[in-house]
């Protein structure tokens, strides 16, 4: 059976004899099936799926996060012989597809236990499409251990001098993963915006403590300058309205969580007080593992450091192609899609 990977209109579309199925697509792609790999907000498109009546192919956790987020995907087709949902490790609900039982994209992927987040097994296939986010070598995180250690060490500091704590990541994923880490201080609060994500991780299992939102902590005066308490927060620059007022007002530290802050300037460009490498992604290392346990002979990189990652595969003695997406045009040029064909395997 042949399959091919083309890239078709800046979306990545996997076509076998019988399906055309376009991967996390953000615009209309024709296709027979559309992927969707996990929730985060850079993979789901209203106008997409407005634009016609899609057969999807996700995780019920993605269907529901997607739907609260304002995102109506379309409706769930199952798996068959043919096509495979795997547990990727990135955030609840994150899966990556299995074609033919011979081609796997991996989405967002992450290997690396982390709390109650794991992901499953990487398929033994003849061709790979990873992603490739931390695709530079010099992306390798700490152990987990290491960055919990840290952040305790910090915000006991903070409670020592009676400081408050703002513990930020995404709102989704990285916020939970906070939440679960780190819901032995007391007092312990949630922005608003993270606490209803975290209803619907608890639905799926996920033991994450109830606890009070900012706006009613603060409307009930809860939140004091003199007195230390930890907030889990979404990932904000120091300049916004919103950690203005908590510095000012309550003399709040900040602690941002990402995988970037590899870089030391990352703390710096955010206006972090402190920044810890923390991330829902593989860094490279584990990228060459994904790639190592696949067993595929041909590989192709998205995303982040394509280009540098498949470089590095390439010396490494792999067959590997970074896609490269194509520069968005106007509402008229999409009514037409150019397809650009990749590759082939068989």
């Amino acid at each position: 059976m042949q399959t091919l990977v083309t890239l078709d209109n800046s979306c990545i579309v996997v076509r076998t004899d019988k399906t055309r199925i376009s991967l996390d697509p953000t615009r209309y792609i024709p296709s027979d099936l559309a992927f969707v790999s996990h929730a985060h907000t850079d993979h789901l498109s209203k106008t997409y799926f407005k634009s016609t009546i899609n057969r999807v192919l996700t995780s019920k956790e993605t269907m529901e996060i997607a739907l609260a987020r304002g995102f109506s995907i379309g409706k769930i087709h199952q798996e068959d012989s043919t096509v495979q949902l795997l547990n990727t490790g990135h955030i609840l609900g994150s899966r990556g597809l299995l074609v033919n039982n011979e081609l796997y994209y991996t989405g967002d992927i992450s290997i690396r236990k982390r709390a109650f987040m794991s992901a499953e097994q990487v398929p033994n296939v003849k061709t790979l499409i990873i992603e490739s986010t931390f695709g530079r070598p010099h992306y390798i995180f700490p152990a987990l251990s290491e960055i919990i250690h840290k952040a305790n060490g910090i915000i006991s500091q903070m409670y020592h001098h009676g400081v408050p704590v703002l513990l930020m990541g995404y709102p989704l994923g990285k916020a939970q993963l906070l939440a679960y880490l780190f819901q032995h201080w007391e007092p312990f609060y949630t922005h608003d915006s993270v606490a209803s994500m975290n209803l619907i991780y608890r639905k799926y299992g996920v033991p994450l403590k109830e606890t009070m939102v900012f706006s009613e902590a603060n409307e009930k005066g809860f939140l004091a300058k003199t007195k230390p308490w930890v907030m889990i927060c979404p990932v904000m620059h120091s300049g916004s309205t919103f950690v203005k007022f908590m510095k000012q007002k309550f003399g709040a530290v900040t602690i941002g969580f990402s995988g970037w802050a590899v870089d030391q300037r990352y703390r710096a460009a955010m206006g972090f007080d402190y920044a810890l490498p923390l991330s829902d992604h593989c860094d490279y290392s584990e990228l060459l593992k994904v790639v190592n346990l696949s067993g595929a002979e041909k590989i192709y990189t998205f995303h982040g450091f394509a280009a540098e990652f498949a470089n590095s595969l390439e010396k490494l003695g792999f067959k590997a192609q970074a896609i490269k997406r194509y520069p968005k045009r106007s509402r008229v040029q999409d009514r037409k899609p150019k397809t650009h064909r990749i590759d082939s395997y068989f």
